[in-house]
């Protein structure tokens, strides 16, 4: 039988080490490769990530005013959860006209015999946070007739000048729908029941007959308000 020189045999053993060793650097660099591209180790995806916004305001119902698009706080009327007319420090209660807070807070004393708490969802409102109010409203309601039936420009809202008032939750709505009147605290709109303006002259003689909506409201088309 031929046999292989042992010459040979080693120079083929050297072969096949060089070559196992090739293959394992090969290996090596191409999973340093994909590691280096992972997105988990990507600055982008930490980048992307959204961030949290600001708290919302509510309306009567308790939903969050449409969507954010851009910074909301408390300086621009924005109202956390919680809040009621005894509140101190938001400038959404503070910045109301004082004869209109004195009523509702002697109401609210008076509504507490019955364990009933009346909760500010909106008050007080920063002009720029009133324009950006009704741009919504008309993004949500389609067009600009539509959203005046629930949001007024800041020439003309209330709200902006802090004579008018949000309550909830509904049993203090239904409170004040009974007996606001003795405090000079009426609702002046059919359609918002939490919605409610001091009129003195209801305390002798009864609140003034509701607007079905604020475009029936004179003051929204004369810009008196």
């Amino acid at each position: 039988m031929y046999r292989i020189p042992a010459s040979t045999r080693k120079a083929s053993r050297k072969t096949c080490v060089f070559l196992a060793v090739g293959l394992i650097v090969v290996i090596a660099t191409v999973g340093a490769a994909l590691v280096s591209r992972s997105p988990d180790s990507s600055p982008s995806s930490t980048e992307s990530r959204s961030v949290p916004v600001s708290k919302l305001p509510r309306n009567a119902q308790g939903d969050a005013h449409i969507e954010s698009r851009g910074p909301l706080d408390e300086a621009d009327g924005a109202v956390p959860d919680g809040v009621t007319v005894f509140d101190e420090a938001i400038p959404a209660v503070t910045n109301l006209d004082p004869d209109l807070l004195a009523a509702l807070r002697r109401a609210a004393t008076d509504a507490a015999n019955a364990g009933i708490e009346f909760n500010v969802n909106s008050g007080w409102r920063s002009p720029a946070y009133q324009s950006r109010l009704l741009r919504e409203a008309v993004s949500k309601y389609g067009s600009e007739k539509e959203a005046a039936r629930w949001v007024a420009t800041p020439d003309t809202s209330p709200h902006a000048k802090g004579e008018a008032v949000d309550i909830g939750p509904s049993d203090a709505t239904m409170w004040l729908s009974e007996n606001g009147a003795e405090y000079g605290l009426c609702q002046i709109y059919r359609n918002e029941a939490w919605h409610y303006e001091l009129r003195p002259e209801a305390i002798d003689h009864g609140c003034p007959r509701m607007y079905a909506d604020p475009t029936h409201d004179p003051r929204m088309r004369s810009g008196r308000r």
